[in-house]
């Protein structure tokens, strides 16, 4: 299997450095890039190494020709912790980023130690709502989609409260390889890990945002009960990127569920 070239890495070092504890993986969601976790990054760098990375067709990763498998994403990530020489690292994927975590869990389940599913669903949307989303950014590009596709990831008042946040959220989507997120878009529609799903055996942390569209709560909350070891919690006031509507929030919890899980 080729991989992509992981154009853009950031490892958060602790004291103790990148290979003295087991780091934390942060993957980003359908159209965006490993920015989204910038407000995160405090509450966590001080106790954990991280990396983050843009995933393919992404940020300033490579964008080969699709379309995608989230097998193929998932070997994009096998292929960067086996060049920084990770053996074991606990993964935090959002929305795609979870699917492609879960992948991860599912065929190399002794590279992962725990997770963290954020915003999304073994299973997510449906081949026809795929399609739709395809055909129109085909026909009307990232930017003509751009006001859509963020109406999903924020709650109605966050433009009024954040504009600049919101308008550079808007040229990130917009700007962003269309061949990237149309290959990832096929790659999410084909995906299907409920059944494979039920073998997982990492302790896991599923979150929604309350207001989240594109992944509802309740897909949230059947992905937990799916899974062997899983617990369901609930990020108010927020939509599909809690990351960065309420971050201390999301942080808190998953800082929490590291500790109780002695991790940290």
């Amino acid at each position: 299997m080729k991989f992509a070239t992981v154009g853009k890495v950031t490892l958060h070092y602790s004291r103790e450095g990148l290979i003295a504890g087991i780091p934390l993986v942060f993957i980003n969601s359908l159209g965006t890039d490993q920015r989204i976790w910038d407000k995160m990054m405090p509450y966590f760098a001080e106790h954990w190494p991280i990396i983050r990375y843009d995933k393919r067709g992404h940020g300033l990763s490579d964008c080969p020709p699709g379309p995608y498998t989230i097998g193929d994403h998932a070997a994009d990530l096998t292929g960067l912790l086996d060049y920084l020489g990770v053996e074991q690292a606990i993964l935090i994927g959002i929305s795609v980023g979870g699917l492609i975590a879960l992948h991860q869990a599912i065929h190399h389940p002794q590279r992962v130690t725990a997770l963290v599913l954020c915003d999304t669903a073994a299973k997510i949307g449906s081949a026809e709502s795929w399609h739709e989303r395809i055909t129109a950014i085909q026909t009307n590009g990232l930017d003509g989609m751009a006001a859509t596709i963020l109406a999903r990831w924020f709650t109605p008042d966050f433009s009024a409260r954040h504009p600049a946040d919101y308008q550079g959220y808007a040229n990130l989507l917009s700007r962003m390889p269309v061949a990237g997120y149309l290959a990832t878009c096929a790659a999410i529609r084909e995906a299907d890990l409920r059944e494979a799903a039920r073998q997982v055996k990492a302790k896991t942390l599923v979150l929604c945002g309350s207001e989240d569209l594109a992944t509802p709560p309740q897909l949230g909350r059947e992905l937990a009960e799916t899974l062997k070891d899983a617990r369901f919690e609930l990020i108010e006031q927020a939509a599909h990127l809690p990351c960065i509507e309420q971050p201390e929030t999301m942080a808190q919890k998953i800082s929490r569920f590291l500790r109780e899980n002695g991790y940290g």
